[in-house]
């Protein structure tokens, strides 16, 4: 079953298919649906393609596809978006899971207690473009030291939605361990030519490949001395 936003995203991803003849752009979507940012979006999009609804034609923007349609909408959605929301409002029915919330509560409180180390916020960093990062010292962050390693830390918000494949979305706030080195498969932070970045690191023969984890976006293949490996992602932190 679709919570009623993810059932809104699809009848206007479906009526823009078929108006224009390609997928809405991340921020159409996000005005339809009046959410306040794009990593709602994104959350949305990935649940509909977990459930099989939405694909993804790679290395094409704005490729999405409607691959089916839930049996009550199936029959409506040539009707206009309006129409469609109206009768989405009578049908849908949330599935709620009862739980023992008082429990729950004291697990909270009881991570609510555990020790906090405070960490350096060095502003935001591109998940998309590289940036220079904001070296402020006098940010801070509360952070659970179960998150982190053993080692000197840093925090760094993301900015960009080219990681959002790895869950890591646009706003979110990266721990990182610092390190000047790394295997195929980590995330990094690099820093390239002056500037930095956040993406998944790989040796490719005699090169470095820095990926996105994003299919809109391509690898930047660069020589191992333009490439200063700054530290490795130990932890993510998201306010909702």
């Amino acid at each position: 079953m679709l919570t009623r936003k993810q059932y809104e995203l699809l009848v206007y991803i479906e009526k823009h298919l078929k108006d224009t003849g390609f997928s809405p752009s991340f921020e159409e979507m996000k005005d339809a649906l009046h959410l306040r940012s794009k990593s709602g979006i994104h959350r949305l999009i990935s649940a509909l393609e977990e459930r099989g609804y939405l694909g993804r034609r790679h290395h094409r923007a704005r490729a999405l596809e409607v691959l089916k349609l839930p049996d009550n909408m199936t029959a409506r959605i040539a009707a206009a978006l309006p129409d469609a929301e109206d009768e989405v409002m009578t049908s849908f029915k949330p599935n709620v899971i009862q739980g023992d919330f008082t429990a729950r509560l004291q697990g909270a409180l009881t991570a609510s207690d555990a020790p906090a180390v405070k960490l350096p916020l060095y502003g935001r960093i591109a998940a998309g473009l590289p940036i220079e990062a904001l070296r402020d010292n006098s940010n801070m962050i509360d952070v659970p030291a179960s998150m982190l390693d053993s080692g000197e830390h840093f925090a760094l918000e993301v900015a960009g939605d080219s990681m959002i494949d790895a869950g890591i979305m646009d706003g979110d706030t990266v721990l990182i361990r610092k390190a000047e080195t790394a295997e195929t498969g980590d995330i990094v932070v690099a820093l390239v030519e002056d500037n930095v970045t956040l993406k998944k690191f790989r040796v490719k023969g005699k090169s470095i490949a820095l990926e996105p984890c994003n299919s809109a976006y391509e690898p930047q293949i660069l020589p191992p001395h333009k490439v200063k490996v700054q530290g490795k992602l130990v932890g993510l932190m998201r306010k909702y």
